[in-house]
């Protein structure tokens, strides 16, 4: 059901440092910071050859990135992203298969336009999972 893996995304304590570092420690193909207030993060999505490197932080006290940050202070990597082609079969099959999805189930728009849903970490091995339409 899973394609394939669209991005890793790693939750930062300091949004410019970890460009900075991206793009010059790394050499990293870094794009513009995007505002995603429906998600209360700022997203930096950095290209690789073979998929993207998501870099996440807060934007505002509300946001679920600022939690994770407070239990690790240091970053971490919050979610792995995979492409499926149809959002509502894959959470209808995860659903039925005893899956939890996050929210109440209704897809959101993601940083790429495109639906996504989030699966609970508990149900894949403490991984938080993004499953986004492609």
């Amino acid at each position: 059901m899973i394609g394939r893996l669209n991005h890793v995304a790693i939750a930062v304590p300091d949004l410019d440092a970890a460009i900075a570092q991206y793009s010059g420690a790394l050499g990293a193909d870094v794009g513009a910071p995007q505002d995603e207030p429906d998600h209360g993060v700022t997203v930096v999505f950095i290209a690789l050859p073979n998929t993207k490197i998501e870099l996440l932080y807060p934007l505002g006290d509300a946001s679920p990135i600022r939690g994770f940050l407070d239990k690790n202070p240091a970053g971490g990597i919050h979610h792995v992203c995979y492409e499926v082609e149809d959002i509502t079969a894959a959470a209808e099959r995860l659903t039925a298969s005893g899956a939890r999805v996050l929210g109440d189930g209704t897809p959101k728009i993601g940083a790429h336009g495109k639906p996504v849903l989030f699966l609970h970490p508990k149900d894949f091995n403490g991984c938080l999972i993004e499953l986004e339409e492609v």
